[in-house]
């Protein structure tokens, strides 16, 4: 498949996929954008691209970044309860006996007996979607894990997986964090990372692929508060994603039914976006109870219940876990940014992204390539490259540049034009409001944090 069916082959399965009535226009135009503007690639694109894997380009990794360095901030940076952990991708396969995945990480799979393909058969009803055949197999299940082998030879005690969620490295560290930690109870443990699902029908753009990054806490509770924090995180999760721009009417939290509830949960509430083919999860929040506790504990053979000095006695914490897709939720900040303004001459595209989640922060534009002009605007790059990412461009009419810089969300531009030489001052120029202000380049780093508020 070539890189362009890989982008129309994207684009038609919003469109088919579109099952709320509304136009696949936006994801198109967004799915574009990624692409012309260096945001997010087709992978291997020089060999025809491989189906549902996406490379993050110049932006696109600045941006993704930005979106991880929020959620670490708000989740560890700013309290004194939650802790960090980074831990392997490949793992034991007693991990995942334990926490239940060998046996239940599965989706329904069925084939047309006509065509061949293969889907997921809780989503096609007794229909083939590729032909229409009523030709199907029974379903079976098909466990979504990467099997794989770690050594040079293949044999069952080889035998590894890599993760298909982050949660499980921080239920076998819970002893290593808690005893160099010294927490008590409440607490959390963090972490973001890339996780491995090998689903049956990727698909939408970065919404579903079969490698993604992860960003999940375990907040662990004594059992009888767990109804408190559960609504606590819920609450606390969904009016993150409000304070970095996403709209009210794009979100909802959707409590699960309790059919839908994981075999570990309780209890389970999803924050969702309304993205053009309708709602869909951004994150999960879920009562786990203390099952990963006390499961690995019985598989292990180690006690991982928690001492408790108040009460002097052990017991397992029960866990509160909020689940994000860092992917995930960068479309999502991506597409409700996303619009097109009618202004008096002609149109503009426009990203507007939060400053914090902006890919560039600054953009510096000389109004010419003649020197000393470039000079003067490289000495403003190189100061305010001190404290953000900064684009310098030259090329190109001062009107095609501000288009440019509109269409990736930088905030502001600076533009060093020839009365800058006499006066010490620049132009100013807001990406929202596009009111321009002239000020002098003696303060302009300090004139810049007030703009963008940090």
């Amino acid at each position: 498949m070539t890189a362009e069916n890989e982008l129309k082959d994207t684009q038609e399965n919003n469109s088919e996929e579109d099952n709320s009535g509304g136009t696949s226009g936006l994801m198109d135009s967004v799915v574009n954008l990624c692409k012309r503007r260096g945001f997010i690639f087709p992978s291997a694109e020089i060999y025809g691209g491989f189906r549902s894997t996406y490379d993050y380009g110049p932006l696109g990794v600045l941006m993704l970044q930005n979106v991880k360095n929020l959620w670490w901030r708000s989740m560890v940076q700013s309290r004194d309860d939650i802790v960090g952990l980074d831990c392997a991708i490949l793992s034991s396969p007693r991990i995942w006996e334990a926490s239940g995945h060998l046996k239940t990480f599965t989706d329904p799979l069925v084939d047309c007996k006509s065509c061949h393909e293969r889907f997921r058969a809780d989503q096609i009803g007794s229909v083939c979607p590729n032909c229409g055949s009523l030709e199907l197999t029974a379903a079976r299940d098909f466990n979504l894990m990467f099997k794989t082998h770690a050594g040079p030879v293949e044999s069952d005690s080889t035998v590894a997986y890599m993760r298909p969620e982050t949660a499980q490295g921080m239920f076998v560290n819970f002893l290593n964090v808690l005893n160099t930690s010294r927490k008590k109870l409440p607490f959390g443990i963090a972490q973001i990372g890339k996780s491995f699902r090998n689903e049956i029908t990727p698909g939408n753009f970065v919404f579903r692929t079969r490698e993604f990054e992860q960003m999940e806490m375990e907040y662990f509770v004594e059992p009888e508060t767990a109804g408190h924090y559960f609504d606590y995180w819920v609450d606390r999760r969904y009016n993150w994603y409000l304070d970095f721009g996403i709209p009210e009417d794009m979100l909802r939290i959707r409590p699960h039914v309790k059919e839908e509830l994981s075999h570990y949960s309780t209890q389970t509430s999803d924050i969702e976006f309304k993205f053009p083919w309708g709602f869909g999860e951004l994150e999960g929040i879920a009562n786990r109870t203390d099952y990963d506790l006390k499961a690995h504990s019985e598989f292990s053979g180690i006690d991982l219940r928690y001492f408790d000095p108040f009460k002097n006695e052990r017991y397992f914490p029960y866990v509160i876990e909020p689940a994000a897709g860092a992917t995930r939720t960068m479309m999502a900040f991506l597409l409700s940014a996303y619009s097109v303004e009618e202004l008096e001459q002609d149109s503009r595209i426009l990203l507007k992204l939060h400053p914090r989640l902006a890919p560039i922060k600054v953009a510096v534009l000389p109004l010419s390539k003649k020197q000393p002009l470039v000079d003067l605007a490289k000495t403003v790059t190189k100061e305010l490259t001190e404290c953000y990412m900064v684009d310098y461009d030259e090329s190109q009419s001062i009107g095609k540049r501000y288009r440019r810089q509109d269409e990736i969300g930088t905030p502001l531009c600076v533009t060093i034009d020839f009365d800058s030489l006499d006066d010490n001052m620049v132009t100013i120029r807001d990406r929202d409001t596009l009111e321009q202000q002239r000020v002098k380049i003696d303060g302009i780093l300090d004139e810049i944090k007030i703009r963008l508020g940090f």
